[in-house]
């Protein structure tokens, strides 16, 4: 009896050990932190995937379709390339352009609706040289003797499918800077100077137009 008792309190001591071991088991398995999943795919939104542009420069030939900007921030790669497609093509000169130029041209495109659009540059940066060569051609060119171009502040443009007038009329309503009307060259200046507005050539848009002629803004440019 006493041998038979004995072994039944080994066994009653064994089986509650093991009980205990195993939901000290259970309970470690729980304090383990789960790992959340991870997506491997970037959402595509605007913001992450870069605003972009699409440029065709009309006199090297050349186009590029580079992200200015990333995440809100400027890409320096992407300024740097398009510093170098807006060059002096005449000098071959690069120079650093306000970025915001970039910002007016993106808004352009996105206000007449076509966010993804290519626009024709006319004209981008002009070293002093150039810009003289210019305004100097003939008595009356339209080319401004201090240009917001040598400041690397200005493009002239077209996009195709565009009419010049509409895309002067969009440019005015952006606010954002100088506006030239040039429609028998068919082209709009932009820059991030002080806001203003003028027109060299054709017939006036608007009496606003032939007021700024009356000043002398058509040099502006």
């Amino acid at each position: 009896m006493i041998t038979f008792s004995l072994r039944r309190i080994v066994c009653t001591a064994t089986l509650a050990l093991g009980i205990m071991s195993l939901s000290g088991a259970s309970r470690a398995e729980e304090s383990v932190p789960t790992v959340p999943s991870v997506s491997m795919t970037a959402p595509k939104t605007g913001i992450l995937a870069g605003i972009r542009l699409k440029l065709h420069h009309l006199h090297t030939g050349e186009s590029i379709d580079v992200a200015y900007k990333e995440g809100g921030q400027y890409s320096d790669q992407g300024v740097n390339m398009l510093n170098r497609f807006l060059r002096d093509h005449r000098t071959q000169d690069t120079a650093d352009y306000d970025p915001r130029e970039f910002d007016l041209l993106h808004a352009l495109l996105v206000k007449l609706g076509k966010p993804n659009a290519t626009i024709d540059i006319v004209c981008g940066y002009r070293t002093p040289l150039s810009n003289n060569f210019l305004r100097t051609r003939s008595a009356d060119t339209g080319v401004a003797e201090h240009s917001q171009h040598m400041l690397s502040k200005a493009i002239d443009i077209r996009i195709p499918g565009v009419s010049t007038l509409k895309l002067r009329n969009a440019a005015l309503a952006l606010g954002m800077g100088g506006v030239g009307y040039y429609p028998t060259s068919q082209f709009v200046h932009v820059d991030v100077g002080p806001v203003r507005q003028w027109q060299f050539g054709g017939r006036p848009a608007n009496q606003m137009a032939s007021r700024g002629r009356r000043h002398g803004h058509k040099r502006s440019v």
